[in-house]
């Protein structure tokens, strides 16, 4: 009996070593996939990370919650096979941005700026990504002599009264834990789709309607998630920010806008998208009936919408 339980330790033992060795490959070859590819820059509030990409007219990509560089890129490097630069900052809190004590939008917005002088960009269309919408609509308030025109993809609202976080506790405990977010992700065969519905508000049929390519491009967001602990500060600030509820000025943003979403979208931007049409002076929503916060099936039609929105902006 006593030999059994030793054996059964062992097994154990092996079992918990080959996992936790897997474990650190994948986590070591997601901190690979980011090495090299950004430089980092002092600012007023802290070191700033940020990668450029292309040549052409500026695009400043601004990621959203759980991104970084890497996220923005994702979703916008199509852009420089268009004829655009594209430079895409880590907000403060984000891989290796600093977190300023205090942090605000504000900072975030005006740390856009010292990067484009640096870059020696004169100025920039701005293309923001969820939780990014907020220090973009401040970009554009606040430094309307630097912003020719704003973009919006699924931009995030205010979370729901008591709402804590979206996605609820197993997305909580994701954000804050790169074990369970690598666990998670490598239990995507056995439920899928759920990760879909709990960390892109977007559902599974939705996503298993795509094409190949869109199912791969959506995969390829839940897998850059990794590693999740060098985001985790930011997005402790980004949940206090949907959670603050504070007015933005978007009736201070002078120059075009466009806000894009989809009407099925979990984390309910449709209705944000077109408030903040609504509210901006020159201001227009685009909504698609489906595509969910991951816009899965529109990445061609919103490449296409962003492309010819920018066209009628002068660089």
């Amino acid at each position: 009996m006593r030999r059994s339980f030793y054996a059964a330790l062992a097994v154990l033992a092996i079992g918990g070593g080959a996992i936790f060795a897997a474990f650190r490959h994948d986590l070591s070859a997601a901190q690979d996939r980011l090495a090299g590819r950004s430089e980092i820059m002092p600012t007023s509030h802290g070191r700033l990370e940020y990668a450029v990409a292309g040549t052409g007219p500026a695009v400043l990509a601004i990621h959203g919650a759980a991104g970084g560089f890497d996220q923005a890129l994702d979703m916008t490097g199509a852009l420089t096979g268009r004829g655009y630069q594209v430079i895409a900052p880590s907000r403060f809190g984000y891989l290796r941005s600093d977190l300023p004590s205090a942090l605000t939008t504000e900072m975030q917005a005006d740390a856009y700026v010292e990067l484009l002088d640096r870059l020696g960009v004169e100025k920039a269309a701005v293309v923001s990504i969820s939780a990014g919408a907020w220090s973009a609509l401040q970009f554009a308030a606040r430094h309307p002599d630097r912003c020719r025109a704003v973009i919006l993809l699924v931009p995030a609202d205010f979370l729901p009264e008591g709402t804590k976080i979206r996605g609820g506790p197993l997305a909580d405990a994701m954000f804050k834990s790169d074990v369970v977010a690598w666990a998670l992700l490598k239990a995507t065969p056995v439920a899928p789709g759920a990760l879909s519905e709990m960390m892109l508000g977007t559902d599974a049929a939705v996503v298993r309607s795509a094409s190949a390519q869109e199912q791969a491009r959506v995969q390829q967001v839940l897998d850059h998630l990794l590693p999740i602990g060098a985001r985790s500060a930011g997005m402790r600030f980004d949940i206090e920010t949907a959670a603050g509820r504070r007015a933005y000025p978007i009736g201070e943003v002078d120059c075009p806008l466009l806000a894009i979403s989809a009407e099925d979208d979990r984390f309910g931007t449709a209705a944000r998208a077109r408030e903040i049409a609504r509210l901006a002076p020159d201001g227009r929503a685009l909504v698609f009936s489906t595509g969910g916060h991951a816009l899965a099936g529109r990445f061609d039609e919103t490449l296409n919408a962003i492309t010819a929105f920018l066209e009628t902006t002068s660089p």
